[in-house]
């Protein structure tokens, strides 16, 4: 468990007095403490200091809190970070609880609001280093125990990591019905609706998550029977446009070459395709410096093999995030990931034969290539 001093945090606000009490209020607690007087100012001191959480005005001259939040998440997505905000705030409470703000705070600052809050984020992070900590032990045990102790060992993984999960989703569920009462009392339509988008992002987490462990869990041979390669094809069109719906990501899907027909498991090979462009999409979310983000999509044959492509012009993964993605259980998207997915992909086409490669350039893009020799289609 962590002791208080071990704990840093960053204070970021143009206003020299609001500085000067929360670091006050937060260095009596026990907690150490940096000062930045604008969000540039800020970011250059994260990246330094490396803070556990920081606690940041929205508005500030130079660079907002928004563009700060944004920055620290791409540097390092598992820092907490607090927003505070002024009642007027509202839209850009929003956008902060969409790129990943634990929670926010009104001012003026109450030190016992203040103090609850940043309680909350050090519980939070004493459990994700709890859950390292655990994974980590369990490894070592894998490689001394018998397939039936490597199995039981996946399963508190699992358990722990759904568990660090739900608790992300509760908080962003607690955003999306706190802004759409906010939108209630105040009679505004449009806050309403943005607090019910919150809800419906957090659902749409809650039934992938469902759906990804109800795939790990299966422990079946292959269905393989003759697909359609039309309607395989629309019903991932239908899936990922759906998913799109309200974005301005582009999804440009390339069948040209295809057979008429093809051999497989449907519902296993539909679930690891969908997975790959679901991370699609999160990386063209995520990115906040290209205007326009398109999600190509390509299946074709040539000679003995089945290509399919998928391209992103997302914010990309730097090399060591690549080399883990395909891991059980690792996720590098906080609480918005659940560490299934791209697992339950790659062992999918592994089964049916196949292999599949990842390139990226971080703020770039990302490039899954995956091959399917035709005997196994």
């Amino acid at each position: 468990m962590m002791n208080k001093n071990q704990i840093s945090i960053l204070i970021v606000d143009d206003e020299e007095d609001i500085r000067d009490v929360l670091e006050i209020a937060l260095e009596d607690i026990g907690y150490t403490v940096f000062l930045a007087e604008n969000g540039e100012k800020g970011f250059e001191i994260f990246k330094s200091k490396r803070p556990d959480i920081v606690i940041t005005d929205i508005k500030m001259p130079v660079m907002d809190g928004i563009e700060l939040l944004s920055r620290i998440k791409r540097e390092n997505s598992e820092t907490e970070v607090l927003m505070i905000t002024g009642h007027g705030d509202m839209h850009l409470t929003i956008r902060s609880l969409k790129l990943d703000a634990m929670d926010f705070i009104t001012k003026p600052v109450n030190v016992d609001i203040l103090e609850i809050a940043v309680e909350k984020a050090v519980e939070k992070i004493v459990a994700k280093q709890q859950l390292i900590e655990y994974t980590q032990k369990l490894e070592l045990l894998i490689l001394e125990k018998s397939k039936l102790a490597d199995h039981l060992s996946s399963l508190g993984l699992m358990i722990g990591t759904i568990s660090h999960n739900i608790k992300g989703l509760l908080t962003n569920l607690d955003g999306g019905i706190y802004v759409a009462r906010s939108g209630l009392k105040a009679e505004d339509s449009k806050t309403i609706e943005e607090g019910l988008g919150l809800l419906e992002l957090a659902i749409d987490r809650i039934k992938k998550m469902i759906m990804d462990i109800l795939l790990y869990s299966k422990e079946r041979k292959l269905n393989k029977t003759a697909i359609d390669t039309k309607d395989f094809i629309d019903q991932i069109k239908t899936t990922i446009e759906l998913k799109l719906k309200g974005t301005k990501i582009a999804f440009l899907c390339n069948d040209k070459s295809v057979p008429q027909t093809m051999f497989f498991d449907k519902e296993f090979m539909l679930a690891a395709l969908i997975n790959i462009l679901d991370n699609a999409i999160d990386a063209c979310t995520a990115d906040t410096q290209k205007k326009d983000h398109e999600i190509r999509f390509e299946i074709s044959r040539k000679k003995n093999q089945l290509m399919i492509q998928i391209h992103d012009n997302g914010c990309g993964m730097d090399s060591q995030t690549k080399e883990k993605i395909f891991n059980l259980f690792f996720s590098s998207k906080s609480t918005k990931g659940t560490g299934f997915g791209l697992y339950i992909s790659s062992s999918i086409i592994k089964q049916h034969g196949g292999t599949i490669h990842v390139t990226s350039i971080k703020g770039k893009e990302t490039y899954f290539k995956i091959i399917l020799p035709t005997e196994e289609v």
